[in-house]
Formats: structure tokens, C-alpha cells, sequence
């Protein structure tokens, strides 16, 4: 598999070791990877890094994914950032919330990191 698009990820995931399995597999394909626990961890830095893509978690503690994707796309600044929304919840609800949402793509768990990065292809621009 060829990669035609590189940039800045922000990966937002809980737990921990679920985060860094993501950090290093995309590092390995040429990415650079910013990590977050949380959404509000994330917001923060979204603010002064600017990655080009969000891959986020919906359960998290405090503000969830979903949540996270539709503040983010409110706002002028930050609507065009690319989100990928992962997530045990399964069902074609879920899926169509996270577009509501504003979400670019949704990738269920359990996935393999070679589909993840075939999501993330498919949302760079």
C-alpha cells in the first residue's frame, strides 16, 4: 500500500497502551503523531499544533468523541480538520450520530492498524 498523504495526526485515545500501539504504527508509515488522553487534552492542543487529522475515541473520560468532533466543526478555525471517530459502539445509529457530528469516517473495534490506515487515507485531502 502506497501513502499519498503525510501530516500531523492527533491521536486521542483511553487507555494508554491502546494510544501508543496507534503512535507507533503510524509513526512507522510517516506520520507524526501527537497523542491526547482526553478530549479536553485534545482541544488544547488542536489549538496550537493544528494537526491535519483527529483520530478519537468516543468513551473517554469527562467530554466524549462525539462531543470533541461537533465542537470542533462549530468553529470556523477548526472545521476542516479531518476526524476519524473509532469506537466498540457498532450500530448504523452510532455511525450516523458521528456524521451528524460532523465526522469524516467512523472504524469500528476491534480493527486491524492496516484499516486504520486505509480510513485515514481515505479522508486526506
Amino acid at each position: 500500500m502506497s501513502i499519498t498523504w503525510l501530516g500531523t495526526i492527533l491521536v486521542v485515545e483511553y487507555p494508554h497502551n491502546e494510544l501508543e500501539l496507534i503512535r507507533h504504527y503510524l509513526t512507522e508509515h510517516g506520520y507524526n503523531i501527537i497523542k491526547a488522553t482526553n478530549a479536553k487534552e485534545a482541544l488544547e492542543i488542536v489549538l496550537e499544533e493544528k494537526p491535519d487529522a483527529i483520530v478519537t475515541d468516543v468513551v473517554m473520560p469527562g467530554m466524549s468523541g462525539f462531543e470533541l468532533c461537533r465542537f470542533l466543526k462549530s468553529h470556523s478555525t477548526h472545521h476542516k480538520v479531518r476526524i476519524v471517530i473509532c469506537s466498540t459502539k457498532n450500530q448504523a445509529i452510532h455511525h450516523l450520530w458521528a456524521r451528524k457530528q460532523g465526522a469524516d469516517a467512523y472504524i469500528s473495534k476491534p480493527y486491524t492498524l492496516e484499516e486504520l490506515l486505509s480510513v485515514i487515507q481515505s479522508v486526506a485531502i
